[in-house]
């Protein structure tokens, strides 16, 4: 077999492949017995009917036609691989008119990774927020501890922020009931706005047994995007009452006997949480540097196919109903055409981060070890409540594994740049970076240990 390759751009180039007749003869061998076992020729066992009869039944040009598309996904993968071409996207074949005994001639476009200059890491610098736990965060995380082990009391008042009521609810639009946005004994914290729009402020003052009515647009369902009138009715309006703040509460809240001795406790996990604020600051903060500082172009096809995806779930999920996602982008304050730009918008940044930590993993020579990606798994499977095995399994009927494989390969990437980039807090201390996205120091030491 034998290939050129033409650059059509710097990210797409264009292979011409020509493969010797000769070489498809074990194709031929393996199409021949599969047509044998769906033929039934009289006086032939299954599978023991020769290929001269075969071909008399079925032709042997449609025998040629079925062995070149069966040969020409593991030819391609050959050309490719014989001209280190680094293919992102799938390619568009064009087969050659077929001539038996004659080579089989074929061409393949395929997007391509670009050529990617990358920067001295250490001159860049970021700048995040310092850690700073104030009182206030300390009392917050008192309050969320003080909420678990708190109570609901009913109340005879109208129902005010930070209450909990049960209520029910009925949309109509055009004076005909909405039944997925009618609903009955719906628990809901007041000013939460987790619900429909304008629901927080009907709410506002309402005892249990009273109404009242407002006017919102629906944002999923038959009618998204509708104007919609929506009566509410409190059936029950409760308080949470909290425990006091004493030392009793102390020692049943925690292991601590004392009140002080759990704020100093609270005020170090607020500490820790604001660290791995910072942390995921100090990531998004040299991620960005990165892209504002690399130039490159992207692959037009594949940007494409990313917005496609992106676009294609919303379409999906309303039931590929074009007024249904009409009324819905209206509800979002959106036409389409600033919604086609937003998505594009969004693709290029997604396929350009890819890009450049792909090509930064592939000069530090980044690996993943079975470990690495069994963690990520486990995190995945917790983060969406679903078994290990379960997600696993998910994630292979989706073809998936490879694409979590890339995301920890890409997150290990920047996590080696970040050891060399100077990061400093607002208060101009510098940030050991070490502590979350680990050095080369540290890399030394886990390879002595080994």
């Amino acid at each position: 077999m034998k290939s050129t390759v033409e650059q059509l751009s710097p990210t797409r180039v264009k292979l011409s492949v020509e493969v010797p007749f000769e070489e498809l003869s074990a194709d031929f061998d393996r199409a021949y017995k599969s047509l044998a076992q769906q033929i039934r020729i009289p006086g032939f066992r299954p599978g023991k009917a020769p290929a001269k009869l075969i071909e008399a039944r079925v032709g042997r040009q449609s025998i040629l036609e079925q062995v070149v598309n069966d040969a020409l996904p593991n030819k391609y993968s050959q050309a490719i691989a014989e001209a280190d071409i680094k293919a992102i996207s799938q390619p568009e074949l064009d087969v050659a008119e077929l001539e038996d005994g004659q080579p089989v001639r074929f061409t393949a476009e395929v997007d391509i990774r670009p050529e990617i200059t990358l920067p001295e890491y250490s001159t860049i610098a970021v700048q995040v927020d310092a850690i700073e736990v104030a009182d206030a965060d300390v009392e917050t995380e008192l309050d969320n501890l003080r909420a678990r082990f708190g109570t609901l009391v009913g109340v005879e008042r109208g129902a005010t922020n930070g209450d909990f009521v049960s209520i029910d609810l009925v949309a109509t639009v055009n004076g005909e009931t909405v039944d997925e946005a009618t609903t009955e004994g719906l628990s809901h914290e007041v000013g939460s706005g987790d619900l429909v729009d304008g629901l927080e402020e009907a709410l506002e003052g309402l005892k249990a047994g009273e109404k009242n009515t407002f006017t919102t647009k629906l944002v999923a369902g038959d009618h998204a995007g509708e104007e919609a009138e929506v009566t509410v009715t409190v059936n029950s309006v409760k308080e949470r009452e909290l425990p006091a703040v004493d030392d009793d509460f102390a020692q049943l809240a925690s292991e601590f006997d004392t009140v002080d001795e759990l704020r100093e406790s609270l005020r170090e996990r607020a500490g820790e949480s604001k660290k791995y604020e910072q942390a995921g600051a100090i990531r998004d903060a040299v991620l960005e540097q990165l892209l504002e500082t690399v130039e490159f172009p992207l692959p037009e096809k594949v940007v494409a196919d990313e917005v496609e995806g992106v676009q294609h779930q919303l379409v999906h999920a309303l039931g590929h109903d074009d007024a249904q996602v009409d009324r819905f982008l209206e509800a979002q304050g959106k036409t389409r055409e600033e919604w086609d730009a937003e998505s594009r918008t969004d693709a290029e940044k997604s396929v350009r981060t890819q890009l450049l930590l792909d090509a930064i993993a592939d000069a530090t020579e980044v690996e993943v070890g079975q470990d690495e990606l069994t963690q990520q798994i486990l995190m995945q499977s917790q983060r969406y409540g679903v078994a290990p095995q379960e997600f696993i399994q998910q994630l292979q009927n989706a073809n998936q594994i490879g694409a979590l494989y890339a995301d920890v390969r890409r997150n290990k990437a920047l996590a080696e740049v970040i050891g060399d980039v100077t990061v400093t807090d607002t208060n101009g201390e510098a940030i050991d970076t070490k502590a979350f996205f680990g050095g080369a120091d540290e890399d030394a030491q886990d390879d002595e240990e080994a």
